[in-house]
């Protein structure tokens, strides 16, 4: 229950403190004094969107405070926003509005702690319902139209409409997969051609040892100098192990060393360890001059071994060319490539399995819009028969009422498409409700609808703006004894025109504009005193206010008979409440 407003350079709003209490809260006076401001006012704390007209002319921050009274579940909700609690369990949103040379900014508070425009959605809806004349235009919607359906039908349509979020999202995925497959699908198929080839391709090139083109280029050195290596070796040989020149070889030598360090050893005993290492000089001498003499008696000109190496080297270098630059580069790519074929190959991901993925996700999308379509009907019988009787009382007795549900393709929100008919005379067909109704045929279908949803809508507070337009008489009585109904269970604040409707007031408040003073006689550049404009509001507590209001709103004037007409009206008023009470 909204229990305190302050308002601060808000519109036409200098400074404003309202004290609200519950049951009905009336706000009257002439048209333009200013009244919608103030449920504008409330709109903005709540979140509401807002633009640089909401500040005051002169200055360049409107500030806008609302206190409401918390209840368990918006308590246990505000823990789970980590909003800490305040004293007398009071809920305090307040938004600060302020004007920069390009743009508005503002910021929004509940309990002192800054929050975000979700946070403050989610609030929102658990403190206010607000039903203005523009809500008209959201009954020909059909989505808005849904959405109070839906509402109205409680927990377990929320539910398994939330399961058709979820189906519908996977639906979607496994669609824009697929497709995003077919589209690419010729793409796929010349890229698996490539690969192909370029596999096979490297598959036959024998591509096994990164070191293969180093060793063919040694080989194909070695075939091209067969000759030059076998003089050399013969020429090592020569000089190590045997020599037919004159020159003694390397071996011969040796043996001399060794002839005389015997007998050097002799003598001094000493000497033995550079006998020993001549000995084993002497040997490996030896031996290299038969393995180079070896060597040298196995080379032989191979020129099929040669053509044989360099067209090796020609298909290796020409492999490099295409997937190296070296061949380490090349083996590697040849391993890449040959799991993005298995890839491309793979049976989960072709256009089969996509296809049969996405039937599966369009089959339980549709299995959760059907089971939530038979849902929608049993509220939409519900529904229909509610407001059937929320309107009799309303002169509307003889009135139709239709919540007409028909097919369409499944989306996030069930695959159905809502609209209210409605036929308001005997004998004519039933039409869409936007199309047919009248004025005040629609103030008191929304007020009906309200009444609806009140027993199913968390707010404790339900705003009407001039829900009354349009009528009189007997329906302009009916709407204010619904609204004093509504009033019982709900805090109810309404904008009215209705001597009817504000005669059965709990709360009344006059609004009405007044030229003020600005400052100390401040003067203007042409020396008169500035005055500004501002909205006033009085709680007319005086049974003697009211009637004189009241008699305002009946004649225009405070004559002895608008006095008695409106001396009625709280008379009948008073009436009407202990009947209830009885």
């Amino acid at each position: 229950m909204l229990l305190c407003l302050r308002i601060q350079n808000f519109a036409l709003i200098d400074q404003l403190e309202l004290e609200f209490g519950p049951g009905l809260n009336v706000l009257t006076g002439e048209t333009g004094a200013g009244k919608s401001i103030i449920l504008d006012a409330i709109d903005a704390a709540l979140g509401g969107k807002v633009s640089s007209r909401v500040i005051r002319t002169g200055t360049n921050r409107s500030t806008v405070e609302a206190t409401f009274t918390s209840n368990p579940p918006l308590t246990a909700w505000l823990i789970e926003q980590e909003i800490d609690l305040i004293e007398d369990n009071c809920v305090i949103v307040s938004r600060e509005i302020t004007a920069t040379t390009s743009n508005i900014r503002s910021r929004s508070r509940v309990n002192g702690v800054l929050v975000n425009r979700q946070i403050m959605g989610g609030l929102r809806d658990r403190l206010v319902e607000i039903t203005a004349q523009g809500q008209t235009v959201q009954v020909g919607q059909s989505a808005q139209v849904r959405e109070w359906l839906d509402v109205y039908g409680g927990d377990s349509l929320l539910q398994q409409r939330q399961i058709i979020t979820t189906a519908f999202s996977n639906y979607q995925k496994a669609h824009l997969v697929l497709e995003k497959r077919r589209t690419s699908e010729r793409e796929r198929l010349q890229q698996l051609d490539l690969l192909t080839y370029q596999i096979q391709e490297l598959g036959t090139a024998n591509l096994d040892d990164p070191q293969e083109w180093e060793q063919l280029v040694q080989e194909r050195e070695r075939l091209n100098h067969v000759v030059e290596l076998q003089q050399m070796s013969y020429k090592v040989y020569q000089s190590l192990y045997q020599n037919d020149n004159e020159t003694p070889a390397a071996a011969d030598l040796l043996g001399d060393s060794e002839a005389t360090l015997i007998d050097m050893v002799e003598y001094d005993f000493q000497l033995q360890p550079l006998l020993d290492l001549v000995r084993d000089a002497q040997t490996v001498m030896i031996e290299v001059g038969r393995q180079i003499n070896a060597y040298g008696s196995s080379l032989e000109a191979d020129p099929q071994r040669l053509q044989e190496v360099e067209e090796r080297i020609q298909e290796l270098k020409q492999i490099c060319r295409k997937y190296g630059p070296t061949l380490t580069e090349a083996i590697a790519y040849y391993q890449r490539i040959q799991g993005e074929l298995a890839e491309l190959n793979d049976s989960e991901h072709s256009i089969e399995s996509l296809e049969q993925q996405e039937t599966a996700c369009y089959a339980q999308l549709t299995q959760a819009c059907a089971k939530l379509t038979k849902l929608r009907r049993q509220t939409a019988a519900h529904l229909e028969s509610q407001l059937l009787g929320e309107l009799k009382p309303l002169a509307m007795e003889k009135v139709k009422f239709q919540v007409e549900i028909t097919p369409i393709s499944p989306t996030a929100a069930g695959a159905d498409k809502i609209t209210f008919m409605f036929s308001p005379n005997p004998g004519e067909p039933l039409q869409p409700l936007i199309a047919i109704a009248s004025g005040g045929e629609m103030s008191r279908f929304l007020l009906a609808l309200k009444a609806c949803f009140c027993q199913v809508d968390t707010a404790e507070t339900m705003v009407f703006d001039e829900i009354d337009v349009g009528v009189s008489g007997r329906v302009a009585q009916a709407i204010a004894e619904k609204l004093h109904q509504l009033s019982q269970n709900n805090q109810v604040l309404c904008v009215t025109h209705q001597p009817l409707v504000a005669a059965m007031a709990d709360r009344h408040f006059r609004v009405d504009k007044q030229t003020i003073t600005q400052g100390k006689g401040k003067k203007t550049s042409n020396g008169h005193t500035e005055q500004r404009t501002v909205v006033r509001v009085t709680n007319l507590e005086n049974l003697s206010h009211r009637r004189e209001e009241l008699a305002q709103l009946a004649g225009g004037k405070s004559a002895t008979d608008a006095i008695a007409f409106a001396e009625s009206l709280l008379l009948q008023a008073a009436n009407h409440r202990r009947q209830e009470i009885i």
